[in-house]
């Protein structure tokens, strides 16, 4: 009898040491520089994990994604650009297909309210539904995705050591890319070694950053070099396009042509620029603000004066503009395809 009630002591023991023991997983944290805002992100509802990271680089960096398994999240997004393409002015999808509009960078996502050109996507654990189920992008279904990760020990594994369970579902699948593109921070420029005092601008460096808070400061605000918001910077529509941006969401006529404010950081490297990848380069990019703005009624009033900067002061500008560069963010391994994993 003593032997029998052990026996089922020891059997109780196990029971609930095994339905109560949480598996092992690694926290990891944003690092989040001096003097910078608070991350709008909430990592409450999503605490970030090594393994977590881990599995969203995977998934990233894996076609599996798309209906036919060519399109990855990298394809529109290379890390050595910024997370974004250069290869073509608009997005290129599956079979071949072009999209509408220029790949946004993926850097310092969280401090963003809103994403896409025209907002369209408000939260970025969802954001990745938009790319995978697009016609002319991954043209897939959540669904399908779920069901052809199931098949593939190697995510059956790392979905067991992210969150527990080695069952795949979509909502555990966009909570591991967050996890990856969250941590995609970039904030050890020049521009960021000046500011922490531990490098000097040259003077015609330090001559374009005085032209850049005097003309483009009150829409790519420091520290981030965006405000989050959408302005209408006085291009003119293409015809083709017909892309008239934010009002395409709220059906508001105030909204028309007005797209959002992307980042400065790395913009060295993220070219083509503006919506629809219409200018190769920053000198263009200037040239526009320059003397090439179009006036109509969503205007922002930043732009109603065009800057009217000498040739030299331009030169300035991009000089300043390419101290935005972080080359350690860029070539991060951190961030590469994950080779070993």
């Amino acid at each position: 009898m003593k032997k029998i009630i052990t026996t089922l002591t020891l059997g109780l023991m196990l029971f609930v040491f095994f339905s109560f023991s949480k598996w092992n997983t690694t926290p990891i944290y944003l690092d989040i520089t001096k003097n910078w805002p608070k991350p709008v992100y909430d990592f409450s509802k999503n605490p970030l994990t090594e393994e977590g990271f881990q599995l969203g680089r995977n998934l990233f960096y894996d076609p599996i994604l798309s209906r036919d398994n060519t399109i990855s999240c990298a394809s529109c997004h290379l890390q050595q650009t910024g997370f974004t393409h250069v290869d073509h002015d608009l997005s290129h999808g599956i079979d071949g297909k072009i999209g509408t509009r220029n790949s946004l960078t993926l850097q310092n996502l969280a401090w963003n309210k809103t994403f896409m050109w025209d907002g369209g996507v408000n939260h970025l654990d969802v954001q990745y539904i938009h790319p995978i189920t697009s016609e002319v992008e991954m043209d897939e279904t959540m669904e399908n995705v779920v069901k052809k990760l199931q098949e593939i020990p190697k995510y059956k594994e790392l979905y067991k050591k992210a969150f527990g369970t080695d069952k795949v579902t979509g909502q555990l699948t966009l909570k591991a890319l967050s996890q990856f593109v969250v941590m995609l921070t970039t904030s050890n420029s020049k521009y960021d070694k000046v500011v922490r005092k531990e490098e000097k601008f040259t003077e015609m460096e330090q001559k374009g950053y005085n032209i850049f808070k005097q003309n483009c400061a009150s829409c790519h605000k420091e520290p981030l070099f965006t405000s989050d918001t959408f302005e209408n910077n006085g291009l003119s529509v293409d015809p083709t396009l017909n892309d008239y941006g934010r009002m395409k969401i709220t059906q508001i006529k105030s909204d028309s042509l007005k797209f959002k404010i992307p980042t400065l950081r790395n913009i060295e490297f993220t070219f083509p620029y503006m919506h629809d990848g219409r200018f190769k380069t920053l000198n263009e990019v200037i040239k526009h603000y320059n003397s090439g703005i179009k006036h109509s009624n969503t205007l922002s009033k930043q732009l109603q004066k065009p800057m009217n900067l000498s040739d030299n002061e331009r030169t300035e500008l991009v000089a300043f503009l390419k101290t935005l560069s972080d080359k350690e963010f860029l070539y991060n391994p951190k961030y590469s395809y994950p080779k070993n994993y």
